[in-house]
């Protein structure tokens, strides 16, 4: 089993920003994936970025330039810098981990962007 908790959500300003952290703890090794999405109200939930085991990363056409996924292996940890937000990336977002045929989600961290 992998546990995910996310932290690091909030309320900011259009324009601000804001680094959200995955924290995973339980059976982490050999992770192929980690990713980021979020879900808005009245919509489905999208890919946001995502974090290959050999490090690349792919992000959404929406927030290319502005948000950055990383990870510090020694703390187990896997983050999601955001940048120049916008009203539009307020939702809840939530961290994924992918292991073989495995998913594991954590709980989701609430962000809201105010114009």
């Amino acid at each position: 089993q992998v546990q995910l908790v996310e932290s690091g959500g909030g309320l900011v300003q259009a324009g601000g920003s804001l680094r959200l952290s995955c924290a995973g703890s339980g059976r982490i090794f050999s992770i192929n994936v980690m990713c980021w999405y979020r879900q808005a109200p009245g919509k489905q939930r999208e890919l946001v970025a995502l974090m290959s085991s050999a490090g690349g990363t792919n992000y959404a056409d929406s927030v290319k330039g502005r948000f950055t996924i990383s990870r510090d292996n020694a703390k187990n940890t896997v983050y999601l810098q955001m940048n120049s937000l916008k009203p539009e990336d307020t939702a809840v977002y939530y961290c994924k981990a992918v292991r073989g045929l495995n998913v594991y989600w954590g709980q989701g961290t609430q962000v809201t962007v105010s114009s």
